[in-house]
């Protein structure tokens, strides 16, 4: 009865920031209900009822996670990252093949994908190691070294899968979490340097598939029915929706199955078609809108700890809507990235909903000791 009546006391408490992005995300787990719906021919089954399903349940862990004080997850974020480091450690020797690369762990009632697990881990331990760290400290070679090894080992891990595409999130967003931390920009700056030098050399490493892809990317009538099959036909399934959209559930390349996946990457194509470019633009208004709210929680919220989590958030929202986006359009190679609250993915799908609940949980807690932020 007392943690119910707790539960309660931080519901009744919550800013109108906290109840905005619970509304931005429902609306957009609506829409991907109602899309999944659509690629089964008018049929739940089976991806819309898991779908929302998956969305109850990873909103339940939000309101549970609003009870936690702060305190509590800064003490689990070295655990966490650890447990999740050691799953995905696990993914090559245990790990189910699929598609050609080996990314997931079946346990057999449930599967699942530690590398999407990490993205949430890798935000939490980054957020606290900056949360304890002496802010003069932040540039000191040492202090800078120690994220930096926190972001490569998963990253390194990942690309074993192979998964490119998850490797430079985790660059992406943790280099983003140093750079909002205060790290200076001469080691961003060394770091492209080193990055450009290295170019021939990760050329040269990656696999013959991933080659590939740039490869077509650069020039999409390489191979129209091989590497190059999955962008045709996105690109004719957005032309056909043009402005206005071709009507709900009434998409040809979609309906007829010329659009490959079209339930978890290539979804957003598949809405594109059916709504238009008016409707793609308002999904992605959406996107914007709560990485809008969850930056002006960053700006406001009372420690280091809590802005930087909600900085990590809003990156890895903000980095899966546009290189989805920019994917299913042909402005980048396929990397297999999903759609926000949209694609079909549980692991994707929970791990978005426990990052949003750690960050209001602690921007829901200023009673907790630490620093202020920056």
């Amino acid at each position: 009865m007392a943690t119910a009546a707790s539960g309660l006391r931080v519901l009744s408490g919550l800013p109108r920031t906290h109840w905005a992005v619970l509304g931005l995300v429902s609306l957009l787990c609506g829409i991907g209900v109602a899309t999944l719906y659509s690629v089964e021919g008018g049929s739940f089954q089976p991806w819309a009822e898991r779908h929302g399903l998956r969305f109850l349940v990873g909103l339940a862990c939000i309101f549970v996670m609003l009870a936690v004080p702060a305190a509590a997850w800064l003490r689990v974020a070295v655990p966490v990252y650890l447990a999740a480091l050691v799953l995905l450690m696990l993914v090559p020797v245990l790990g189910s093949q699929v598609l050609g690369a080996r990314r997931w762990l079946d346990l057999g009632v449930m599967s699942f994908q530690p590398g999407e697990i990490m993205k949430v881990a890798l935000v939490l331990m980054l957020a606290a190691y900056y949360h304890w760290l002496p802010r003069e400290r932040v540039s000191d070679p040492f202090w800078v070294a120690l994220p930096v090894l926190l972001i490569a080992v998963p990253a390194v891990f990942t690309l074993r899968q192979p998964d490119l595409g998850s490797a430079l999130l985790y660059a992406s967003t943790g280099f983003g979490i140093m750079f909002l931390a205060g790290v200076s920009m001469f080691y961003f700056a060394g770091g492209a340097v080193l990055f450009a030098a290295a170019l021939p050399l990760i050329w040269s490493s990656l696999h013959d598939y991933q080659r590939r892809r740039i490869e077509v990317f650069l020039d999409p009538g390489l191979d129209p029915l091989g590497a190059g099959y999955h962008i045709q036909q996105s690109k004719i399934a957005l032309g056909s929706g043009g402005v206005s959209g071709t009507g709900y559930m009434q998409g040809s390349q979609s309906q007829l199955d010329f659009l490959p996946e079209k339930h978890t990457d290539f979804v957003f194509t598949m809405f594109a078609e059916e709504w238009g470019f008016a409707g793609a633009v308002g999904l992605l208004a959406l996107q914007a809108a709560l990485v809008f709210v969850l930056l002006r929680i960053m700006l406001t919220a009372g420690s280091v700890f809590a802005r930087l989590l909600a900085a990590g958030a809003g990156l890895t929202i903000f980095l899966y809507a546009v290189v989805n986006a920019a994917m299913v359009t042909g402005l980048v190679p396929v990397v297999g990235v999903p759609m926000p609250f949209v694609s079909y993915g549980g692991t994707s799908m929970l791990s978005l909903m426990v990052a949003l609940g750690l960050t209001l949980s602690a921007a829901a807690d200023r009673g907790y000791p630490g620093r202020a932020g920056y």
